[in-house]
């Protein structure tokens, strides 16, 4: 068995193609895309901007047995006041010395750059993929959700780990039933607050849109356990890389009166499509993509706030709607609300009006390193 850091190109592909070796077996695992791997990790992602990594491979008997990243986000350092790392990208087979061994390479690193703390999984940041699935391993994660086998969590009980968060997954029927019980609802709000009102964002003004929105999750999220500030070049780059997938009527910003005051994203769940178009796009897996995108049957929706001052007036509530009305009329049948904090419970309130229930649980470790 050793350790090393990934410094070649073969090492890097060694790295990103591990999980194919591990999962080959499970029918309910989805490849990540090579491209969107490599970005994650390429030093043109912004997020290295402020950001450091280090690679690590376990081998054994010349063969990878596991991977993981060390990462020390600087903006997480100086928002939360903690000097906190992170673990991410992490997998192993099935042995307690792989996975104790990489994650002490991690620690080492860590404490060399002045950690006090570790927490993981963060692929690479608490924006991104976060936590290991606990719960609901019956069905395939959804579109930029985590998966792993069971077996991750004696892995980090065993070297040290304990719970540090838990996040939920509802999934819910996209169907006439949860329409009537939410309209009553908006009903009333709108009786209420008149100010109020919803449109589809507008793909042909992209970059306008995506100032409003990072200007209401800076301020929405703001109080959230975990949660860094994007910095423009980050959300530039997301939207980038979201702007194709995104179905104008399945983003709503929402406005009391003149002033944008929430936003909602949903987006169709593509991992059905990249299940059949495996790791890569190119050549032949871009033809099933786009034979298949259209038959595309649930959701995620991903993301959603409302900025502090006109929380609790209804806005989320009039997103959804809106939302659900055009995935009803689109023929989607369900869709999953992803992730919420275990303790936020306005949102977990919001998720079961809507006729939702807890399916999946994904859980975030962590460990003190002095």
């Amino acid at each position: 068995m050793r350790i090393y850091e990934v410094e070649t190109k073969k090492d890097f592909k060694r790295f990103i193609r591990l999980p194919e070796q591990l999962y080959r077996e499970d029918e309910n695992w989805v490849p990540k895309l090579d491209l969107e791997i490599k970005h994650l990790l390429s030093e043109k992602n912004p997020f290295y901007r402020h950001a450091t990594k280090n690679l690590f491979i376990a081998e054994k008997n010349g063969h990878p047995v596991g991977r993981i990243a060390a990462i020390v986000d600087n903006n997480f350092i100086d928002f939360h006041e903690e000097k906190t790392g992170f673990f991410g990208f992490f997998e192993s087979i099935r042995d307690n010395e792989t996975a104790s061994l990489l994650l002490k390479k991690c620690e080492e690193i860590l404490r060399k750059k002045g950690m006090q703390k570790i927490i993981g999984p963060m692929n690479p940041s608490s924006n991104d993929e976060i936590g290991f699935l606990i719960e609901g391993y019956d069905s395939p994660a959804r579109i930029m959700m985590p998966y792993n086998p069971p077996y991750y969590h004696k892995l980090m009980e065993k070297s040290g780990y304990e719970k540090q968060k838990d996040l939920l997954a509802f999934n819910m029927e996209v169907s006439e039933k949860p329409r009537r019980r939410l309209e009553r609802f908006v009903w009333k709000i709108m009786n209420r607050y008149p100010q109020l009102s919803c449109r589809a964002i507008n793909k042909k003004d992209f970059s306008r849109e995506v100032n409003l929105v990072r200007d209401i999750y800076n301020s929405a999220w703001e109080k959230n356990w975990g949660f860094v500030p994007w910095t423009d070049e980050e959300l530039t780059d997301l939207a980038k890389n979201l702007k194709p997938l995104v179905l104008d009527e399945l983003m709503q910003i929402g406005f009391f009166e003149d002033d944008p005051a929430g936003f909602l994203l949903a987006l169709p769940d593509y991992n059905e499509v990249f299940s059949k178009t495996g790791r890569k796009l190119f050549p032949l897996g871009w033809l099933k993509f786009l034979m298949h995108r259209k038959k595309i049957k649930n959701l995620r929706l991903m993301a959603m706030g409302v900025k502090r001052q006109y929380q609790n007036k209804g806005v989320g509530a009039l997103m959804y709607y809106n939302s659900l009305l055009a995935a009803i009329e689109k023929g989607y049948r369900e869709c999953e609300f992803s992730w919420i904090l275990e303790d936020n419970q306005d949102t977990v309130k919001i998720a079961r009006m809507m006729g939702g229930k807890i399916y999946k649980k994904y859980r975030v470790y962590g460990k003190d390193l002095t």
